[in-house]
C-alpha cells in the first residue's frame, strides 16, 4: 500500500510513525523543529489520516507498507520513532528487517500484551450519526458524553473533515480498527534486538510500569529509558520541551 506522506528538512532521515486513531497531522510541530536537524518523514499509517482504507489490518502488513514507503523514498538507515501503536509497529518493523534502523525511539508503548482500554472511545464513536449532525460541535456535544478529558476529545475530533458541504466523515476506519483490536493490543513476539533504543514514558501513564523495564531491557538489551514527569501517554503533546530535549539527546549523540 501506498502511504501519505509529508517530508521535511534535509540531512539524515528521521521517520515518524503516529499512534492508534491518529496521523501524522498530531506531530507537525515536533517534525518542525526537528527538520532543522534531520529530513523527517511523517506517515500516515493505513486506515489511517490521508492514507488508504482496508478491510485488512495487521502489524506485518504495516511494516510491509512501510518497507515499501522507505524504498520509494530511497530512505537508508533512518532513525525510527513511533507512539504507541506506532512504536509497536517500530518495533515490529526492526524484528522484521534487522539492521535497517539506525536508531529506535519508542515513546509510552512496550512489549506485553495490552488489556482493551478503548471501549469508551468505541462507545462515543458509534454514538455519534454522521447522517444526523451537521455541525463538528455537534460531535463534541457527544463526545462529552463519553470521554472526559477535553485532550482526547479534540485529538479525535481532528479526524473529521467535511468530505462535502454539509457531510462530515471520519479520516480513521474505525469499523476495521475496532474488529482488529485483538491484534493492536497484542505482545510483540519474542526477539532480541541490538538496535540502540530509547522507551520515553509519562509517568502519569500505565502504558511502561516499573516492572516492564527488564522485559524490556531483555528484548532490547542496547536501551536506556526516560520517565518525564506530569506526563501521561501522549507524553510529547503534555511535555513538548522536555520530549524533543530528550529525542535529540539521544539521536545526536
Amino acid at each position: 500500500m501506498k502511504l501519505y506522506h509529508r517530508q521535511l528538512g534535509q540531512g539524515k532521515p528521521l521517520v515518524i510513525l503516529h499512534g492508534l486513531f491518529g496521523f501524522s497531522d498530531n506531530w507537525q510541530t515536533h517534525a518542525k523543529k526537528l527538520a532543522e536537524y534531520y529530513q523527517v518523514t511523517l506517515v500516515d499509517l493505513r486506515n489511517h489520516g490521508h492514507s488508504p482504507w482496508s478491510s485488512a489490518f495487521s502489524y506485518a502488513l504495516m511494516v510491509q507498507d512501510l518497507h515499501e514507503l522507505f524504498e520509494d523514498l530511497q530512505i537508508q538507515k533512518p532513525i525510527l520513532l513511533g507512539h504507541s501503536m506506532g512504536g509497536k509497529l517500530a518495533m515490529h518493523f526492526d524484528q522484521q528487517f534487522p539492521g535497517l534502523i539506525e536508531k529506535l525511539i519508542i515513546v509510552d508503548m512496550g512489549v506485553k500484551e495490552y488489556p482493551p482500554h478503548h471501549t469508551h472511545i468505541l462507545a462515543a464513536i458509534h454514538a455519534i450519526d454522521l447522517n444526523q449532525i451537521s455541525a463538528r460541535s455537534e460531535a463534541e456535544t457527544i463526545l462529552k458524553s463519553f470521554i472526559d478529558a477535553d485532550g482526547i476529545r479534540q485529538f479525535l475530533l481532528k479526524n473529521l473533515y467535511w468530505e462535502q458541504k454539509g457531510k462530515l466523515a471520519w479520516r480513521v476506519n474505525f469499523p476495521v480498527l475496532e474488529s482488529s483490536m485483538p491484534e493492536i493490543l497484542a505482545a510483540l513476539p519474542s526477539f532480541e534486538s541490538f538496535t540502540p533504543t530509547l522507551f520515553i514514558r509519562g509517568l502519569l501513564s500505565n502504558y511502561i510500569l516499573d516492572g516492564d523495564i527488564s522485559q524490556l531491557e531483555s528484548y532490547f538489551p542496547d536501551s536506556q529509558f526516560v520517565s518525564i514527569p506530569n506526563a501521561g501517554h501522549w507524553v510529547h503533546a503534555e511535555a513538548p520541551e522536555v520530549f524533543l530535549d530528550e529525542v535529540l539527546s539521544f539521536c545526536l549523540r
